[in-house]
């Protein structure tokens, strides 16, 4: 069996080295709270429904020896509209530009025809190097997750190809995230850095903004809901005349839904639900952007939006 990555990784040498990495799964697989773990803040958006990163969000991970930009892609899956197509051709695409290629397997569900349809895709990408990242493992004992092991080497050998690395990590309680950046730095190209220091993310934030409110906007609601609702900021303006020390950043956003039948559900009674998606969204805008917010919140229908590529244009897809 390849290498089981409880090893430490061997001391690297004065070179720097440099690359994309890139994490794929099936939805819900843990992709996003593993990029925000391994970059130390939250630059992907969390949440236990499916399908909920929609724009490739790339985390910059960096060390004294490397710098390792993580791209965020949506869950590849079986398509039912338009929207999913599209959000399939972008991991895809990205697959084709990385440098290294982290396959996503929670280690609380047994492998099934999802992870397979996934790995027979990357069989098929022959050049990158493939690791296989088996998450959460908190929510597991160690004899299950010695069965999971098992079965992950396995899936790849029965396709033909061999892991690079197989690594256990729980980005929750931190376990092995450290040791997983550690062994994905040895198989970047040489180079220099890519981004300045301290850049966390290339993601303008504008977008960062409008995915802090589609997460607020998720929590609670329906299960036909979550990928119905889209926000996109119309404006970010710091408020004139206000004192140099008590600046106030005016941010106006739209969520967008598909049926009028919808609003009721993002608005709830009295608006007391958008109420609470503006509150919670505002203080995690406010920690990303270091200063005061006032957000102004607006729900609007945009019809049928997932299959519509004129709205889904309009909508930033």
């Amino acid at each position: 069996m390849k290498r089981m990555s409880a090893r430490t990784p061997s001391a690297a040498g004065p070179t720097h080295r440099s690359g994309f990495a890139c994490f794929v799964g099936r939805p819900n697989a843990g992709k996003s709270t593993l990029t925000n773990a391994l970059v130390g803040q939250k630059v992907a958006i969390t949440s236990n429904r499916p399908q909920t990163t929609r724009h490739t969000v790339r985390g910059i991970v960096h060390r004294p020896e490397a710098q390792l930009v993580l791209v965020d892609t949506p869950g590849l899956h079986k398509p039912r509209t338009l929207l999913g197509e599209r959000l399939n051709d972008v991991v895809r695409s990205t697959w084709a530009e990385v440098d290294v290629i982290g396959f996503c397997l929670p280690a609380d569900q047994k492998l099934g025809p999802g992870d397979t349809f996934i790995a027979r895709e990357l069989a098929g990408i022959r050049k990158t190097p493939k690791v296989a990242v088996v998450t959460k493992t908190d929510l597991i004992d160690s004899k299950a997750l010695a069965h999971q092991l098992l079965a992950v080497d396995k899936l790849g050998r029965d396709l033909g190809f061999e892991w690079a690395e197989v690594v256990p990590v729980s980005a929750v309680s931190g376990e092995q995230v450290g040791l997983l950046a550690d062994l994905l730095v040895p198989l970047l190209p040489e180079g220099p850095a890519l981004y300045p220091e301290g850049d966390l993310t290339d993601e303008p934030e504008q977008i960062m903004v409008a995915e802090l409110i589609r997460e607020a906007a998720l929590e609670g609601v329906r299960d036909e809901l979550p990928h119905s609702i889209a926000v996109v900021v119309e404006e970010m303006l710091p408020r004139e005349g206000r004192p140099a020390d008590r600046p106030l950043l005016d941010i106006h956003a739209n969520v967008y839904i598909e049926r009028p039948s919808q609003k009721g559900i993002v608005i709830g009674p009295k608006g007391a639900r958008l109420k609470e998606v503006g509150m919670k969204s505002r203080h995690q805008i406010e920690a990303l952007l270091g200063t005061p917010v006032f957000l102004d919140l607006h729900v609007k229908v945009a019809k049928d939006w997932q299959r519509d590529p004129k709205q889904l244009r309009k909508l930033g897809f």
